[in-house]
């Protein structure tokens, strides 16, 4: 869902199966004025965060925000790839790609 409202292109978003969950492909933007999940931008969940993005204080924002859009606990959510770059895979595990875009178009 993005801020609030339903997601009419999650669809297009890169969610994959992967060992106990799913893969999802994220653009980060922090130093933003707001936590949000801000939609889709081609194949990335866009994520935008008002922590700095260092230390890793941006990439511990959007888990938890992607955990909360996604209905599940901060702990089933880690960042595998990419913890300098603005797109990033995170993995969410026991949930299953039609449920990841479910949460998302609700």
């Amino acid at each position: 869902m993005a801020d609030g409202y339903p997601m009419k292109d999650a669809e297009n978003i890169l969610i994959r199966p992967a060992d106990g969950g799913v893969m999802i492909a994220v653009k980060v933007v922090p130093g933003s004025s707001r936590d949000k999940v801000a939609g889709a931008l081609g194949d990335c969940l866009k994520i935008t965060t008002s922590a700095a993005p260092e230390k890793g204080r941006a990439n511990a924002a959007v888990a938890k925000i992607l955990a909360k859009a996604l209905g599940v606990s901060p702990k089933d959510v880690t960042l595998v790839s990419s913890r300098t770059s603005p797109r990033k895979e995170f993995h969410i595990r026991d949930l299953s790609a039609a449920q990841a875009r479910a949460a998302l178009a609700d």
